[in-house]
């Protein structure tokens, strides 16, 4: 029997994760969403035929996971109100929220959960997401599995022993897909300046980057060397990669990233605060 399975928010994460798990033959009838949006409750219902509720702490009443997805700054009210409702069920807690550590929700939640965070990213609207996942102390074994299940159906699942490693994997994946945006942006900017038509140089750039990423995943090979093999001495390949590392690529990518987990931990610091009442 599927477990029971409540998500808490409705947006486009959550219904690309239940819609990925009913793609891959959970069934729908064990998935229940919540949100104040009833126009936004009736399509899903009639678009994926899961259950519906607009009273979360109802909706979690019979759940065994409960999978948080909305907005980090609303998280505090919202678990506030599904505190009660959580202590007296105890399900596994799985959170998508950026930058509320395990502890932060465990505390706002009544404390002693099992809880797992997740940084998927915005791939996963289009089933081919990487996400990073980290488990409290709690969390079972086959808690772990069934939290792997939910993620998997949207992408990638890379689990973390150290919780702040999830600030390297918002700084690489979280982040990442934003800095490949970038590149086809320059990329087709930089085709138009040599002449190719905006439509053209943009639908090469894009199909460049798919094919490049395709054959690095399906390749036994390290990307230096899937590089290396493209790169003939002397040839046009190398001169553009030289231009690339003599402008200080790496370098770039480096500091970026950096930047990118410092204001994560930020974050963290700044969402992790109980507001005053």
């Amino acid at each position: 029997m599927a477990s029971q399975v409540t998500f808490i928010g409705a947006g486009n994460m959550a219904s690309a994760i239940f819609g990925g798990m009913i793609d891959s033959g959970y069934p729908a009838t064990a998935i229940t969403a919540t949100s104040p949006d009833e126009q936004r409750l009736e399509t899903l219902a009639a678009d994926y035929g899961i259950h519906t509720a607009t009273d979360n702490a109802a909706a979690v009443a019979e759940a065994d996971v409960v999978v948080l997805a909305v907005k980090p700054q609303m998280m505090h009210d919202v678990c506030a109100g599904l505190r009660d409702a959580i202590q007296a069920r105890r399900p596994l807690i799985v959170s998508v929220a950026a930058g509320l550590t395990a502890e932060t929700l465990d505390e706002w939640l009544g404390g002693g959960l099992a809880v797992v965070r997740c940084m998927p990213n915005t791939p996963s609207l289009v089933g081919a997401g990487a996400s990073g996942l980290f488990a409290n102390a709690r969390v079972s074994d086959a808690q772990r599995e069934l939290a792997t299940t939910l993620l998997e159906a949207v992408g990638l699942v890379e689990w973390v022993d150290d919780e702040a490693l999830l600030e390297a994997v918002t700084a690489v994946s979280g982040s990442g897909p934003a800095y490949f945006f970038l590149i086809f942006e320059a990329l087709e900017e930089a085709g138009q300046r040599l002449g190719l038509p905006a439509e053209t140089a943009r639908r090469l750039a894009l199909q460049t980057g798919l094919g490049a990423a395709t054959m690095a995943q399906r390749s036994d090979v390290e990307p230096a060397r899937l590089r290396q093999n493209v790169m003939s001495p002397g040839g046009t390949t190398e001169r553009a990669i030289h231009c690339l590392e003599d402008g200080g690529l790496r370098a770039l990518f480096a500091e970026a990233t950096e930047a990118c987990a410092a204001r994560a931990r930020e974050m963290a610091s700044e969402l992790g605060k109980t507001p005053n009442r």
